[in-house]
């Protein structure tokens, strides 16, 4: 058994992906029951139609939007919670870092489609540029926003840098708003369309009149996702780089006695969580389409929430705690009109989502997998 567990492909590879399965196949299971001993409760709201039959017909689509949705949630979140496990600090211009992220990746297709080349690439390829070059500009912007905002203030009290980075959240959208207005004269930035994203694959499910709908778009978000918290995982658990990280969210003062550049560290810190910013933004505005300046703000006040959700500093919170919202959101805004019969409708899914992170944190205040900093790392 220690022999299977030191292996690097079960160790890098197998474990993470069986924890992504696990996270996703649980959380979907334990909603997916709560939702239909809902459905018989308030089955007697309901005389237009069986809801109980309604409710699982339309289940295996809404667990799909809603893991889709949290792979998004999960990437930006790790991003939050790799610079608190460091520095013990929200960084809430990782929203804004995600952001332009997104627009970089838009621009860079709309760029293709103005020199008539766009229809013509690989479509996988496109995609693939647009997150290389979200991972370069936003992990470069994230690490510049460290040494300006953030490293002038490491010595200072805890709230000093937390207004810091909400300032430089605000700076960050006008500067992207200005830049915007500038070169495109457009506030918003449309994805291009292009290649069989839109398009659905048809799954046969037993039990089910119709097959099952699987956007090509939600593979690509969801497997692009996996792939980018495997990396992660090698990356902080199987590198000297990641080694220094864990040693420096423990305890900076000994980690710089032992040889360790503390300031390095956490400027890769940063360039990390970045990049991952960068990507999930691309990621976003594949099934977004439609980006502002703005639009970092609501999905990263939800990966924050899931960070929190999760275990603020606990990487593999952040994956859970990104698919525990992504599936509430999604299973509120499919289920509340049918089980308040119209009363609520999907504009209410964050309240209820919020709801729920506010019973659990009051019963479990460090999160779901939460513990001390100091063992997050």
């Amino acid at each position: 058994m220690k022999q299977l567990t030191e292996n690097p492909v079960y160790k890098f590879i197998l474990f993470p992906i069986g924890q992504i399965i696990i996270f996703a196949l649980g959380a979907s299971v334990i909603l997916s029951l709560v939702t239909m001993l809902l459905s018989l409760v308030f089955k007697i709201n309901v005389t237009d139609y069986d809801l109980v039959e309604r409710s699982a017909l339309i289940l295996p689509q809404v667990i799909i939007n809603g893991l889709t949705i949290g792979f998004v949630y999960s990437t930006i979140a790790l991003g939050y919670t790799m610079v608190y496990g460091v520095l013990e600090f929200i960084n809430f211009s990782h929203s804004e870092i995600f952001m332009v992220g997104g627009i970089v990746g838009v621009q860079l297709m709309a760029y293709f489609e103005h020199l008539g080349i766009l229809a013509t690439l690989n479509q996988y390829l496109v995609i693939g540029l647009a997150i290389l070059l979200a991972i370069v500009i936003s992990g470069s912007l994230a690490v510049t926003v460290e040494r300006v905002a953030y490293k002038p203030l490491r010595g200072a009290p805890k709230l000093v840098p937390l207004i810091s980075a909400i300032g430089m959240s605000f700076f960050l959208q006008d500067a992207v708003r200005l830049i915007l207005s500038l070169t495109t004269g457009e506030f918003n930035v449309i994805l291009p369309k292009f290649g069989t994203f839109d398009e659905f694959w048809k799954l046969a499910v037993p039990g089910m009149a119709d097959p099952l709908r699987i956007q090509i778009k939600s593979v690509i978000i969801v497997g692009i996702a996996v792939l980018m918290l495997v990396a992660l995982n090698f990356l902080v658990n199987g590198t000297k780089i990641g080694k220094a990280i864990r040693a420096v969210a423990q305890d900076r003062p000994s980690a710089s006695l032992m040889g360790i550049n503390v300031n390095l560290i956490i400027s890769i810190t940063f360039l990390i969580g970045g990049a991952l910013g960068g990507a999930a933004g691309v990621l976003f505005a594949l099934k977004a389409t439609k980006l502002d300046p703005f639009v970092g703000f609501f999905p990263g006040l939800k990966a924050f929430t899931s960070a929190v959700l999760g275990g603020i500093g606990n990487l593999t919170g952040a994956l859970l705690g990104g698919l525990v919202l992504g599936l509430l959101e999604s299973f509120a805004a499919s289920y509340l009109s049918m089980f308040t019969n119209g009363a609520f409708g999907a504009e209410y899914k964050d309240i209820f989502a919020f709801a729920i992170l506010i019973i659990v944190l009051i019963f479990r205040p460090s999160g779901l997998l939460g513990q001390t900093v100091g063992q997050k790392a």
